[in-house]
């Protein structure tokens, strides 16, 4: 109760700005619990042995098996070679980058956000000190008002500064956690597109130039 008491007391103190730092303070943990729910949720439906047993099908020449062993997948990794191997045909690079900035699309959701918090908290705590000091200065010559106004007017100015840049920190924080998520999602992604061309293009080329032998000997003059 008593801790209530002194947040209401200080967020009054802070001045009309606190309202816009208040919503932005809610934006900002809204977007940081979504994004580790949504991290801990593609963390649980990674499936490396899975993956394995794609790269492996995919040696032998068994793509059907393979998309079938793809489909329905929540792994992100897993969901790009689904569409890649399901639309080879027409362009299996082409396929492969669409699904791989689709997944990346939604990993990143969010932090233009938070970075967007990053800038625009302190941006808000400065606003609210000129707004302070701006309230402070039209009660200096009236001696009986002076010192309570303007030592709330610096009160107001320290409370909005301080709050724009512990929402700054708070953002900042998530902010490249959830970036550095991001590259190695992108890593991975792209490791994965490249072992799967490179396993069916060493397929397709092991095939193409395979040596038939035995219809060489049927063919060789004086062969039998």
């Amino acid at each position: 109760m008593i801790l209530a008491n002194l947040v209401l007391n200080t967020f009054s103190r802070g001045g009309p700005i606190m309202w816009p730092l208040l919503l932005t303070a809610v934006v900002a943990i809204v977007t940081v619990v979504e994004r580790i729910l949504w991290w801990s949720m593609v963390r649980l439906r990674r499936q490396g042995s899975r993956l394995s047993e794609v790269y492996s099908l995919l040696k032998h020449d068994q793509i059907e098996e393979a998309v079938r062993l793809a489909r329905g997948t929540k792994d992100p990794v897993m969901k790009m070679i689904w569409w890649g191997l399901s639309h080879h045909d027409t362009s299996l690079q082409n396929a492969l980058q669409v699904a791989a900035g689709f997944e990346l699309k939604q990993a990143g959701r969010g932090l233009t956000i938070l970075d967007t918090i990053v800038t625009l908290g302190p941006l808000l705590g400065l606003l609210g000190t000129v707004t302070g000091i701006m309230n402070a200065f039209h009660f200096v010559g009236n001696e009986e008002l002076a010192a309570v106004k303007v030592s709330g007017g610096i009160a107001e100015a320290l409370i909005a500064t301080a709050t724009g840049l512990a929402l700054a920190i708070f953002a900042l924080i998530p902010f490249n956690y959830f970036g550095r998520k991001v590259v190695n999602l992108q890593f991975d992604l792209e490791t994965a597109a490249t072992n799967v061309e490179l396993l069916l293009q060493s397929r397709s080329r092991e095939i193409r130039f395979a040596p038939p032998t035995a219809h060489y000997a049927e063919a060789t003059p004086g062969a039998g």
